[in-house]
């Protein structure tokens, strides 16, 4: 037995690990050929190369799947775990591993539910995230200086904006062009959305608000404005938004991340700027109404100003008494006036007789005389007085003490020269008073001395008698009249 198999196996051919492997392979590849096959996607992973990998499920396989590199490019939607697909390519098998695998050529969403499914649950992530938070959206400027859309340059879109906004409000547009489906798509439109605000203003203006528009179409279609690479674009945008994707039964998440939705392109183009002729409109009638309650004020204050004008007394009756009474003060002031410079001409001589320096010096120096005067007669009396008293005392001692006597005539000498001491210190103090009294009246003399006044530029006016002159009345009946300047005094005439 052992023998017989022995003789079994050496009879049977022997392959290589890999003749097995690739023979396996070719029988694969000619059973099955192309094949389309549904299922759901699981391990989603793309390799530094471009080619990505993953399997397809149902509820009872398993199948590995390769996507070269330039057939993943061309993917009209973003692929991920969960996602139903209906994928077209070739059985193989893998020789390295020992397992058969999908070559894809083509993969395309397994029907509308599933890619409602992926749009569900996309639009779930991002409102977690706070991506359709009312708070975040910016308000749309009133009137924008520049419009910029993005857009496909050919087609009814971007004709229907121009054209909307050219009847509504011309303004600078700015058209940023882009493919708004197919491979690629989303990424241009992301692009455009950054290129936008990242203008400076610097030759290029930079918008004020921005349009997103497409036409209508299937989801299919229209899923280029549902992929993330979009949404998170608008979303940090910093210029306002407008989503116009569509029809007005047409929804993509764009809408809701954008700061304003239009229904259709051409409702957005209204929403980007107003309609001139309504604010010129507005404008005029703001104008009118202005002018009018201007008008409806001015009667009013006018109404109330008459009212108070028949209230008030008459400005004559006001000034009557006050007018009589100024014409009394008038006559009284030119009555008065050159009487009282006459009088203080009057004071003022006098004034200047007394304190003249001749007759200063005068009485200075009669004062020194008499104060000489006294004190000669004091020094020649004061040795008589002195024997007088010793007599007197000499008289009297033949009852009295020589101590007591002696005590007495010194306090006698004493009190005289103290009597002595206080009449020259009186006189002194009274010729002090004197000296004091003449100053005051000398600065008194000087601040009404007419001599400064003549000094200013100003002239005394005297008749042929001396007396002031204070009129042109009486200057023209005196005839002859002086005029004392500071340096003298001339002669005229009338």
């Amino acid at each position: 037995m052992p023998e017989t198999l022995t003789n079994f196996n050496h009879n049977q051919p022997v392959y290589t690990v890999s003749e097995v492997a690739f023979s396996i392979k070719r029988a694969v590849e000619d059973r099955f050929g192309v094949v389309r096959i549904r299922g759901e996607i699981s391990g989603w992973r793309a390799a530094s190369s471009g080619h990505v990998y993953f399997r397809l499920k149902d509820e009872n396989a398993v199948i590995d799947s390769v996507c070269w590199k330039g057939t993943a490019s061309k993917f009209k939607f973003k692929a991920e775990d969960g996602l139903e697909v209906v994928c077209t390519g070739k059985i193989t098998t893998y020789p390295g591993k020992s397992s058969y695998q999908i070559v894809i050529d083509t993969m395309e969403p397994a029907g509308v539910g599933a890619l409602m499914a992926l749009l569900e649950k996309r639009r779930k992530m991002l409102e977690e995230e706070g991506l359709f938070d009312p708070k975040r959206k910016k308000k749309l400027p009133f009137l924008p200086k520049v419009v910029g859309v993005i857009t496909s340059p050919t087609g009814a879109v971007i004709r229907d904006i121009l054209h909307r906004i050219e009847d509504r409000f011309p303004v600078h547009v700015i058209v940023w062009p882009v493919m708004v489906q197919g491979e690629g798509s989303a990424e241009q439109v992301a692009a455009a959305i950054k290129g936008f605000n990242a203008l400076s203003g610097d030759g290029i203006p930079r918008p004020d608000v921005l349009i997103v528009a497409r036409g209508g179409g299937s989801i299919e279609d229209l899923w280029a404005f549902n992929e993330e690479v979009v949404l998170r674009a608008a979303a940090a945008s910093d210029i306002p938004l407008i989503s116009a994707v569509g029809h007005e039964t047409d929804t993509t998440l764009i809408d809701y991340v954008s700061d304003m939705r239009a229904p259709t392109p051409t409702a957005a183009a209204e929403m980007a700027v107003p309609v001139r002729q309504e604010l010129w409109l507005g404008v005029q009638q703001m104008e009118t109404r202005l002018q009018e309650g201007v008008v409806r004020l001015l009667t009013q204050r006018q109404d109330q100003l008459e009212g108070y004008v028949r209230g008030l007394p008459k400005p004559m009756q006001l000034l009557q008494v006050a007018s009589q009474r100024l014409d009394e003060l008038s006559e009284r002031l030119e009555r008065s006036l050159p009487l009282m410079l006459e009088r203080k001409e009057k004071e003022l001589l006098a004034l200047a007789a007394l304190v003249r320096p001749q007759n200063l010096m005068a009485e200075m120096a009669n004062l020194q005389q008499r104060l000489g005067d006294w004190a000669e007669r004091l020094h020649a009396s004061l040795p008589a007085m002195l024997a007088r008293k010793e007599q007197e005392l000499r008289a009297m001692s033949s009852g009295l003490r020589p101590q007591r006597l002696l005590g007495d005539v010194a306090q006698a000498q004493q009190r005289v020269e103290e009597l002595h001491h206080r009449l020259v210190h009186a006189f002194v103090r009274y010729v002090d008073n004197r000296a004091e009294r003449l100053q005051s009246l000398s600065v008194q003399l000087e601040s009404v001395n007419y001599q400064r006044v003549l000094e200013l530029g100003f002239a005394l006016v005297k008749d042929s008698d001396g007396h002031v002159v204070t009129s042109a009345a009486r200057a023209k009946e005196a005839g002859e009249l002086s005029l004392v300047f500071k340096d003298g005094a001339i002669k005229v005439k009338v």
